[in-house]
């Protein structure tokens, strides 16, 4: 790599997965060569295997791990199943190209390895994402949903054929889409000091046609619901890299509490995978008590909320405040609203009341 070039943070990424790849490949070669059946100890992704680290601030894999050896005519499947996935995530590295989940089961299919479906190919990506301790993000494998970014950020990308091109990410009034070759771009400058995490779409249009980002100096990120991880992972950046506290703001329902969580404290399906959560980011709403504090147009809970929010409340992500809280006044309340009912008092009310009123009185806790 030091061929004069300018080095990229992605640039030290991809020879950290390839040498990762290279020695899950020796350990496979050394044991035929040995004689031996190969054989691989996988970490347990189980909900029983998660426990919170003190250390990096989220919900982690424990100790627990599954042994799956060549020994067992059972495991032969799977085994070559993910050693495919290596090989493929390698060539993707090297090729400098990237793949979606969907696109790499039907490149799987091609070659002839026997995948059921694509959620059994999904599931052995997420095993060697566990095994190298590295995301499929860093082995060029992305998911197909696309969040989007606004706001005074100049960003240069490092991916092949755009490498050090410039992009004002307040040139677009719809927000650049968060692809692989954003979520790894450099950031030039900042003139933003807070980011906005909007769930909603309609409500980051109206941020944007608001002028939030220049009234409050903020970038705005939309997550399209559950935040994909490069997403995640560009929040994360955004955090660390700039110092940019961030304020979340999702549906009052069980679910939007959820997608709040996840950002703050990782999620269960990805507890393998360190560093895509924001510890210091904050729920800023939309509330239960906002339903009845802003008296904002509700839908009563259904069977699917109602036993979301039993889970919820057995999750240990969810036992101190403002989760505890306000999953209480979702009992007592049973109902749930929108981030678009605040439009009952106008377009702009959102921006122009609810935000300062919130951030006024989160700046006080």
């Amino acid at each position: 790599m030091n061929d004069g070039k300018k080095m990229y943070k992605a640039d030290v990424i991809k020879q950290e997965v390839l040498e990762k790849l290279r020695k899950l490949g020796e350990k496979i070669y050394r044991d035929l060569s040995r004689g031996e059946f190969p054989e691989l100890n996988i970490p347990s992704r189980t909900t029983k295997n998660i426990v919170y680290d003190d250390k990096l601030r989220q919900y982690v894999l424990a100790g627990k791990m599954k042994e799956r050896t060549t020994k067992n005519i059972r495991h032969l499947r799977p085994f070559a199943q993910l050693l495919w996935i290596a090989s493929f995530g390698k060539k993707l590295i090297e090729a400098a190209k990237t793949s979606t989940l969907r696109d790499t089961y039907y490149v799987a299919i091609g070659e002839g390895i026997d995948f059921e479906d694509q959620a059994e190919s999904d599931e052995m990506i997420m095993e060697l994402e566990s095994i190298i301790d590295s995301p499929r993000e860093d082995f060029h494998i992305f998911p197909e949903e696309r969040a989007s970014i606004y706001g005074d950020l100049v960003i240069e990308y490092t991916v092949p054929g755009f490498r050090g091109k410039r992009v004002d990410l307040s040139s677009h009034p719809d927000g650049f889409a968060i692809g692989p070759a954003l979520t790894t771009a450099e950031f030039v400058k900042c003139g933003a000091e807070v980011l906005f995490v909007i769930e909603k779409g309609a409500v980051f249009s109206r941020f944007v046609e608001e002028g939030a980002d220049k009234k409050y100096k903020a970038l705005l990120l939309h997550t399209a619901g559950q935040s994909p991880r490069n997403a995640r992972k560009l929040i994360r950046r955004l955090h660390e890299e700039l110092s940019l506290p961030v304020y979340v703001f999702t549906d009052a329902d069980p679910y939007g509490v959820h997608i709040a969580s996840v950002l703050i404290h990782g999620s269960a399906l990805s507890a393998h995978i360190k560093g895509i959560n924001v510890p210091d980011a904050i729920w800023a709403g939309v509330w239960a008590s906002d339903i009845t504090r802003y008296r904002l147009p509700s839908m009563k809970l259904n069977d699917q909320d109602i036993k979301r929010l039993r889970e919820l409340e057995q999750d240990p992500r969810y036992q101190n405040d403002p989760w505890r809280r306000e999953i209480k006044e979702f009992w007592k309340i049973k109902r749930k609203a929108e981030l678009e009912a605040f439009s009952r008092y106008g377009l702009d009310f959102i921006v122009k009341e609810f935000l300062p009123e919130r951030l006024a009185e989160l700046q006080k806790r």
